[in-house]
């Protein structure tokens, strides 16, 4: 728990009343990708000290049909428990089909003296009303860009990396609020021992765009704008990642406040003519080129 970073002191308290209570309600846990939702369950776990033959761990992502509902779900918690109760663990809830999450609403509801469920989901609006009832909702937000920037150079000194502050602020700017993605990229670029600065020559979504962060820091404008219009994805959640992507990091456009504003504006302007252009490379090249003009 001392290691776990929360955006909220009420919800830290709420979670060690769990701990010291040694129970749990149904949970739903939810918040954008690299947050801490499953890390949270996990630590959860851990602390309730919950005996490993009572916990059931599921990717909805994967298995999200009826079947595993009644199949695994079901067959996992009508068994008595070693400790007081059993717990499943459903990451990624918001990909059981609809189907499968009215049949996990029975099985909540028949089985709450001897299973609690935790779920985690990136879009609570895609979990059914009937499940929402049942839980307690426990929405994670984002740390601030300090907090972030703080835990990744805490871990990098723990594991005795070097780094220079520019390089660490790249790789913030371009993960940011995914602290997931950010150690993960960290990492893959620290195996000498020392946190190298990202190459032009890498390919994946996260290294182009660290790549992007650094040629605007070094002021090669052009070459950035670039570097992200060839890397457009094809997805609609690809391209809504670029769109959060400009406006997490406004002081790449502009240090002053009233540009920072005006940057708004466009980023707007760019979401919203989303459906009027038919090729999306074209829509953020344009809004590309109206932010560099700050």
């Amino acid at each position: 728990m001392a290691d776990y970073v929360f955006r909220d002191d009420h919800q830290r308290q709420q979670v060690q009343a769990w701990i010291k209570d040694r129970s749990i309600p149904h949970l739903l846990f939810s918040g954008a990708p690299g947050v801490g939702k499953t890390t949270l369950a996990k630590i959860l776990i851990a602390a309730l000290d919950i005996d490993e033959y009572d916990v059931l761990e599921l990717n909805a992502s994967r298995e999200n049909s009826v079947d595993t509902i009644r199949d695994k779900i079901t067959g996992f918690v009508q068994t008595m428990p070693f400790g007081e109760f059993k717990i499943v663990l459903l990451d990624e809830a918001d990909y059981i089909s609809p189907n499968g999450q009215a049949a996990l609403r029975g099985v909540m509801e028949t089985y709450h003296a001897s299973a609690r469920f935790i779920l985690t989901c990136n879009y609570p609006n895609r979990v059914i009303p009937a499940i929402h009832s049942r839980c307690q909702g426990f929405h994670i937000e984002r740390v601030d860009v300090t907090e972030f920037t703080a835990r990744v150079a805490t871990v990098l000194v723990t594991e005795a990396v070097e780094f220079d502050l520019d390089t660490l602020d790249t790789y913030v700017k371009a993960t940011y609020p995914d602290l997931r993605k950010c150690l993960n990229n960290c990492q893959m670029n620290s195996q000498t021992g020392t946190l190298r600065p990202p190459a032009g020559d890498e390919n994946g979504s996260v290294e182009w765009r660290t790549t992007a962060v650094d040629l605007f820091k070094k002021g090669q404008i052009l070459e950035a704008r670039k570097m992200i219009c060839q890397n457009v994805p094809n997805d609609p959640s690809g391209v809504q990642e670029i769109w959060r992507w400009m406006y997490d990091n406004l002081d790449l456009w502009s240090k002053d406040m009233e540009k920072q504003d005006r940057a708004i504006m466009i980023i707007r302007n760019g979401i919203a003519n989303i459906p009027l252009v038919a090729d999306q490379e074209i829509n953020v090249s344009a809004t590309l080129a109206e932010l560099c003009q700050l």
